[in-house]
């Protein structure tokens, strides 16, 4: 229940003019407690224009926006609109989902100018006992950015009330938490919840089984009668031979993954029991679909839904959910005057699967692992070896997605833009690995040259009328000492051997004059999703055509590609080099052999130093192909790029290495480690 606090703000201060005159304000002083609100209220005012659109005005309208009010920040229709209603008739209540604002529309501007001047600056407590400070502000009309309907993605059914009150409950105590002194199962605790495993036991870390370890004692026999009537009823195909029993601590989740294809048969199903969840499915094209799923509701994934959208579960302790009932199972409509907050309990699944047994034959052989014509390549071990792998991995890949990549790739770094910015007017830049050359224009006292190895990415610099040419980073074909500055923006870590690097941050060295300075970006190791230290493991879109704050390589669009199996272990040691030892004054570093280089799975932490990272090249809409609907856009083809990922220290030990050179600067920004070096 919404409750004031008794220690709430006073009314706020006469500061607009619909509460007195510019005169009558003049002779009004505020009190420290009312200049404090004032200047909140101002930044929030402020914070809704420049993120959201959302222009306030200073008289009396029907319409109020509630900052911090709204769904975004854990207030439910069923909390605020009683605490509107004492102040007028609502003809309105709009709460957008994600937002942490909504808006109101009284019958009359009266009513909703009393609202303005009561509940402005009033603290509310909500279900979790967090005191949440509102702010109104007049608007002409409710706007926000929409969403557009969305229907379930193709091969996905909700089946609600499957079982009774009284199986769940039957089926809920057949699970025994305590150790199995049998070993008939497999149960593991993993964070924030707990998971038992039947006929085979599921490895989270490849999204597989081994076919070869059956566990004893199949499955449930409580499951049978259920598992009978869903075959008659053709919710499944194939009667499961594997279980995976997940309970969720309220607020947790998991990851976006697909179940790999090879290892179980078309149909997966879930059942939800103990608490309804709403589950998200990801396109590769960036569609998100929020899908509910009731308590004692079963999830059924074929086709599409199972083999090529991303499932996952948001860890949060609130879910947007429609606030009245009777509509369509699993959809949550974008009708903003439909839309409240459910709060999660204690959530138990049963996942069923059928281990398949014969390699995958499904209609998307671009991310199926059984139909891959291109086999992971290995670790390079010469130097021969790691030419061609660059090639293959990195330079094909560049100039096959120059124009999507450029796309996506406009908004420059901040930081970058400082450095230039400070260099003397007049100065002689080069852009080494300049991509489409956002960076060539930021500075127009400078005299900037790009170079990149893709003819098709120096073409787009061209056509801005920017000087670019084409030449590999370990030989520019400029003379040394000749350049005061040079910048190299996400591209070392693309050479594939030790030695590489050391000879790529050698180049830029050679180009400066005495005293000339390069900065140096590269991903970092140390990326975690969901924390502010990474932009590119938290980003959830991809993009298409707008990205905000990336730099040439950082923060790419969403990487919706499974990991391959068998392709390479996770490898939590984290080391200077992968190949060889780093020159005298280096880090010791390990050798590998004959590894397959692991390919990076979205929103996780990169598995180790060395991998390849999907690309997911956008095609056209309304193309329409075999279980993927007309008017939607072609996933196209997944690119592997190469990257080694440097650990802390990693780049400072490497330049230091590096002959007369100085380290200036060393910092990390947004998920990368980066370097000032002056030539000495």
């Amino acid at each position: 229940m919404l409750t004031f606090c008794i220690s709430s703000l006073p009314c706020p201060p006469p500061h607009a003019s619909i509460a007195m005159d510019s005169n009558s304000q003049s002779n009004y002083k505020l009190s420290k407690t009312e200049k404090k609100f004032l200047r909140k209220q101002i930044k929030a005012r402020h914070t809704l224009l420049r993120h959201e659109g959302i222009e306030t005005v200073s008289y009396a309208t029907q319409s109020l926006v509630v900052a911090n009010g709204g769904l975004g920040n854990g207030v439910s229709r069923n909390q605020l609109l009683p605490v509107l209603e004492k102040y007028g008739l609502v003809d309105a209540l709009l709460m957008p989902p994600h937002k942490p604002y909504s808006f109101v529309r009284y019958r009359t501007a009266e009513e909703a100018k009393k609202a303005y001047v009561t509940l402005n600056g009033k603290e509310i407590v909500d279900d979790l006992g967090q005191k949440i400070l509102l702010y109104l502000n007049f608007v002409e009309k409710a706007q926000w950015k929409e969403l557009g309907l969305q229907a379930l993605p193709p091969g996905l059914m909700v089946v609600e009330e499957i079982i009774s009150s009284e199986d769940e409950k039957m089926l809920l105590e057949s699970i025994n938490w305590t150790e199995d002194i049998d070993n008939q199962n497999v149960q593991k605790y993993l964070k924030h919840r707990r998971v038992k495993h039947f006929g085979y036991e599921f490895h989270y870390e490849n999204n597989n089984v081994d076919k070869d370890m059956p566990l004893p004692g199949g499955l449930p026999g409580i499951c049978d009668s259920f598992l009978e009537k869903w075959l008659k009823e053709g919710f499944i195909k194939h009667k499961p031979d594997q279980l995976t029993v997940n309970q969720y601590e309220p607020g947790h989740g998991i990851p976006a993954h697909i179940d790999t294809h090879s290892a179980f048969e078309d149909e997966i199903v879930s059942l939800s029991l103990g608490s309804e969840i709403v589950m998200d499915f990801k396109h590769p094209d960036g569609v998100t679909v929020p899908v509910m799923l009731p308590r004692r509701s079963l999830l059924v994934m074929t086709g599409e839904s199972r083999y090529l959208w991303m499932h996952g579960i948001t860890p949060r302790k609130f879910d947007t959910v429609q606030a009245s009932k009777g509509l369509q199972s699993g959809i949550i409509t974008s009708d903003v005057g439909d839309l409240t907050l459910s709060k999660r309990g204690m959530r138990t699944s049963f996942t069923f699967r059928k281990v398949r047994q014969t390699p995958c034959n499904c209609s998307y052989p671009l991310v199926c692992d059984s139909q891959m014509k291109e086999t992971p390549p290995s670790f390079p071990e010469s130097a021969r070896e790691a030419s061609q792998l660059e090639q293959d991995y990195v330079h094909r890949v560049y100039e096959e997605i120059a124009e999507h990549f450029s796309s996506t790739r406009h908004t420059p770094w901040p930081r970058v833009v400082e450095f230039l910015k400070s260099l003397p007017c007049g100065s002689l830049v080069a852009d080494v690995g300049c991509g489409n050359g956002k960076y060539l224009g930021v500075n127009k006292e400078l005299y900037m040259i790009g170079c990149d190895r893709s003819q098709k990415l120096v073409d787009i610099c061209r056509e801005r009328c920017f000087q670019a040419l084409v030449c590999d980073a370990l030989a520019v074909p400029l003379c040394s000492g000749s350049c005061d500055a040079c910048i190299s923006i996400a591209v070392i870590h693309h050479f594939s051997t030790a030695e590489r690097r050391v000879a790529a941050l050698q180049e830029l060295v050679r180009l400066l004059r005495p005293g000339g300075q390069a900065l140096v970006y590269v991903w970092a190791m140390e990326q975690e999703y969901n924390k502010k230290k990474s932009k590119y493991l938290r980003e959830n879109r991809i993009s298409q055509g707008k990205e905000e704050g990336t730099s040439s390589d950082t923060a790419m669009p969403e990487l919706l590609v499974e990991q391959v199996p068998n392709v390479g272990s996770r490898d939590s040691e984290c080391c200077v080099s992968s190949v060889t030892d780093l020159p005298e004054g280096g880090h010791k570093a390990r050798t590998v052999t004959n590894a397959k280089l692991p390919v990076h799975t979205n929103r996780t932490s990169f598995p180790s130093q060395d991998l390849l990272v999907p690309w997911h090249h956008q095609g056209n809409p309304g193309e329409g192909k075999p279980g993927h609907p007309a008017g939607a856009h072609d996933p196209g083809p997944v690119f592997h790029r190469y990257y080694h990922v440097f650990c802390e220290g990693e780049l400072e030990a490497t330049c230091q290495t590096l002959n007369s050179v100085s380290i200036l600067q060393s910092y990390y920004d947004q998920g990368n480690w980066c370097v000032i070096l002056q030539k000495v």
